[in-house]
């Protein structure tokens, strides 16, 4: 298995850090890491997300791994990679995003609804699809797509929280992906990033225990 891709399964969960301040952004990944969650997607419409994408990286060397998200095209993704993502995750299927990841060896992960985009994405070359919105649909629709297509990692984020993660592990899924219900923006904030630490906390233990239980 890619070394990336590994990394994103050790961790079970990757944070999907949208609008976060500068400011705060490794604050946050900071209270994330200690709670287990040591997967972090940084958003592309980050302002200077580039140099963002870097700071953090260089803040944690390979304690986090650090990715891209909302990427809807290869130049945004070779221009993040460049400035040291690791993966590449896009809410939709963009196959000259994931050759690109290809030419520089970076994890790929489409966004997919349907069996067809799951499959022309994972030809193409993703490592793997993100399920999304996966509210929309519920762990039935990711468990029904496993069934003919159990070759394919499959991670659901959108809607995913300590709740229901557990039901999403079982129906098939190798890791979730989880924003506003994974970082509490109100607590960053005012400063409480123990706050953001315990619900990581909670994630991962959800996540553990539902793989414990396959």
């Amino acid at each position: 298995m890619n070394e990336t891709l590994s990394r994103i399964v050790d961790s079970g969960v990757v944070a999907v850090l949208r609008g976060v301040p500068a400011d705060q952004l490794i604050e946050i990944a900071d209270a994330l890491r200690e709670g287990g969650v040591t997967a972090v997607e940084i958003t592309a419409d980050t302002p200077d997300v580039a140099e963002k994408i870097g700071e953090v990286a260089g803040a944690f060397d390979d304690e986090v791994v650090v990715g891209t998200g909302t990427v809807l095209d290869s130049e945004t993704a070779r221009t993040t990679l460049m400035a040291g993502a690791e993966f590449v995750v896009s809410p939709s299927l963009h196959e000259d995003v994931i050759e690109t990841c290809n030419r520089y060896g970076a994890v790929s992960a489409p966004g997919v609804m349907t069996p067809t985009e799951a499959v022309r994405g994972y030809e193409a070359g993703a490592d793997f699809v993100k399920v999304f919105p996966a509210k929309t649909v519920g762990p039935d629709h990711l468990g029904a797509m496993k069934g003919p297509l159990g070759q394919i990692p499959m991670m659901p984020t959108g809607g995913v929280g300590p709740d229901n993660a557990a039901d999403y592990i079982d129906a098939g899924a190798f890791a979730v992906g989880a924003g506003g219900a994974l970082v509490d923006y109100d607590a960053a904030e005012r400063g409480d990033y123990e706050a953001i630490t315990e619900t990581a906390r909670e994630f991962t233990r959800v996540v553990e225990a539902a793989r414990a239980d396959d």
